[in-house]
Protein backbone atom coordinates (compact mmCIF):
# COMPACT_ATOMS: atom_id res chain seq x y z
CA UNK A 1 0.00 0.00 0.00
CA UNK A 2 2.80 2.51 0.65
CA UNK A 3 3.44 2.33 -3.26
CA UNK A 4 0.38 3.05 -4.17
CA UNK A 5 0.73 6.10 -1.70
CA UNK A 6 3.97 7.21 -3.41
CA UNK A 7 2.74 7.00 -6.80
CA UNK A 8 0.05 8.96 -5.88
CA UNK A 9 1.91 12.00 -4.44
CA UNK A 10 4.39 11.66 -7.30
CA UNK A 11 0.99 11.87 -9.83
CA UNK A 12 -0.07 14.80 -7.54
CA UNK A 13 3.01 16.62 -8.55
CA UNK A 14 3.18 16.40 -11.68
CA UNK A 15 -0.60 17.20 -11.57
CA UNK A 16 0.33 20.56 -9.62
CA UNK A 17 3.39 21.08 -11.98
CA UNK A 18 1.21 20.81 -14.94
CA UNK A 19 -1.51 22.87 -13.82
CA UNK A 20 0.58 25.24 -12.53
CA UNK A 21 1.87 26.00 -16.09
CA UNK A 22 -1.27 26.38 -16.94
CA UNK A 23 -2.09 28.89 -14.03
CA UNK A 24 -4.22 26.89 -11.61
CA UNK A 25 -3.58 25.01 -8.92
CA UNK A 26 -5.75 21.74 -8.21
CA UNK A 27 -8.55 23.41 -6.36
CA UNK A 28 -8.98 26.24 -8.83
CA UNK A 29 -9.53 24.12 -11.66
CA UNK A 30 -11.72 21.56 -9.53
CA UNK A 31 -13.48 24.24 -9.37
CA UNK A 32 -13.91 25.72 -12.95
CA UNK A 33 -14.65 22.37 -13.81
CA UNK A 34 -17.53 22.07 -11.83
CA UNK A 35 -19.02 25.56 -12.92
CA UNK A 36 -17.90 24.89 -16.65
CA UNK A 37 -19.91 21.57 -16.58
CA UNK A 38 -22.59 22.66 -14.79
CA UNK A 39 -23.05 25.11 -17.49
CA UNK A 40 -25.21 28.01 -15.15
CA UNK A 41 -24.52 30.16 -12.26
CA UNK A 42 -23.84 27.59 -8.93
CA UNK A 43 -24.83 28.62 -5.43
CA UNK A 44 -21.82 27.81 -2.95
CA UNK A 45 -23.69 25.31 -1.27
CA UNK A 46 -24.36 23.30 -4.50
CA UNK A 47 -20.54 23.78 -4.96
CA UNK A 48 -19.10 22.98 -2.32
CA UNK A 49 -21.48 20.06 -2.35
CA UNK A 50 -19.99 19.02 -6.05
CA UNK A 51 -16.21 19.23 -4.32
CA UNK A 52 -17.22 17.57 -1.17
CA UNK A 53 -16.02 20.13 1.18
CA UNK A 54 -17.06 22.36 3.95
CA UNK A 55 -19.00 25.71 2.21
CA UNK A 56 -16.19 28.09 3.84
CA UNK A 57 -13.90 26.37 2.26
CA UNK A 58 -15.70 27.32 -0.91
CA UNK A 59 -15.92 30.90 0.16
CA UNK A 60 -12.23 31.56 0.00
CA UNK A 61 -11.72 29.52 -2.56
CA UNK A 62 -14.36 31.51 -4.74
CA UNK A 63 -13.04 34.91 -3.46
CA UNK A 64 -9.51 33.79 -4.83
CA UNK A 65 -10.62 32.77 -8.10
CA UNK A 66 -13.02 36.02 -8.11
CA UNK A 67 -9.52 37.89 -7.70
CA UNK A 68 -7.94 36.42 -10.45
CA UNK A 69 -10.81 37.09 -12.81
CA UNK A 70 -11.38 33.85 -13.50
CA UNK A 71 -14.89 33.64 -11.64
CA UNK A 72 -17.88 36.42 -10.85
CA UNK A 73 -20.20 36.23 -7.77
CA UNK A 74 -23.75 37.32 -9.40
CA UNK A 75 -26.91 37.42 -7.25
CA UNK A 76 -29.85 34.71 -7.53
CA UNK A 77 -33.01 36.01 -9.52
CA UNK A 78 -35.05 33.95 -7.72
CA UNK A 79 -33.76 35.53 -3.93
CA UNK A 80 -31.68 38.44 -4.29
CA UNK A 81 -29.99 37.40 -0.60
CA UNK A 82 -27.87 34.41 -2.39
CA UNK A 83 -24.96 34.59 -4.25
CA UNK A 84 -24.27 32.05 -7.28
CA UNK A 85 -20.64 31.86 -8.69
CA UNK A 86 -20.13 31.86 -12.83
CA UNK A 87 -16.95 31.39 -14.44
CA UNK A 88 -15.72 34.34 -16.35
CA UNK A 89 -14.65 34.45 -20.01
CA UNK A 90 -11.14 34.24 -18.92
CA UNK A 91 -12.01 31.63 -16.43
CA UNK A 92 -13.09 29.52 -19.44
CA UNK A 93 -9.83 30.19 -21.07
CA UNK A 94 -7.63 28.56 -18.20
CA UNK A 95 -10.04 25.71 -17.85
CA UNK A 96 -9.14 24.86 -21.60
CA UNK A 97 -5.33 25.44 -20.48
CA UNK A 98 -6.02 23.43 -17.43
CA UNK A 99 -8.23 20.70 -18.78
CA UNK A 100 -5.17 20.44 -22.09
CA UNK A 101 -2.77 19.87 -19.62
CA UNK A 102 -4.42 17.08 -17.40
CA UNK A 103 -4.94 15.27 -20.92
CA UNK A 104 -1.51 15.79 -21.70
CA UNK A 105 -0.39 14.03 -18.16
CA UNK A 106 -3.27 11.09 -18.40
CA UNK A 107 -2.03 10.14 -21.83
CA UNK A 108 1.91 10.00 -20.63
CA UNK A 109 0.94 8.40 -17.59
CA UNK A 110 -1.32 5.65 -19.65
CA UNK A 111 2.23 5.19 -21.98
CA UNK A 112 3.78 3.94 -19.34
CA UNK A 113 1.69 1.08 -18.60
CA UNK A 114 1.03 -2.10 -21.18
CA UNK A 115 -2.35 -1.56 -23.61
CA UNK A 116 -3.42 -4.81 -22.00
CA UNK A 117 -3.11 -4.09 -18.50
CA UNK A 118 -4.94 -0.83 -18.29
CA UNK A 119 -8.29 -2.11 -17.70
CA UNK A 120 -7.05 -4.23 -14.96
CA UNK A 121 -5.45 -1.24 -13.56
CA UNK A 122 -8.75 0.86 -13.84
CA UNK A 123 -11.27 -1.88 -11.78
CA UNK A 124 -8.21 -2.24 -8.97
CA UNK A 125 -8.06 1.59 -8.94
CA UNK A 126 -11.74 2.07 -8.80
CA UNK A 127 -12.15 -0.57 -6.45
CA UNK A 128 -10.32 1.24 -4.06
CA UNK A 129 -12.09 4.04 -4.12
Amino acid sequence: MLVLLDVARGIECRLDTELGAAGLSTAKFQALDVLVVAGKPMSLSDLAGNLKCVRSNVTQLVDRLEADGLVARVTDPSDRRAVRAVVTAVGRKKHTAGTAALRKLQSELAARVDPGDRALFHRVLSALK
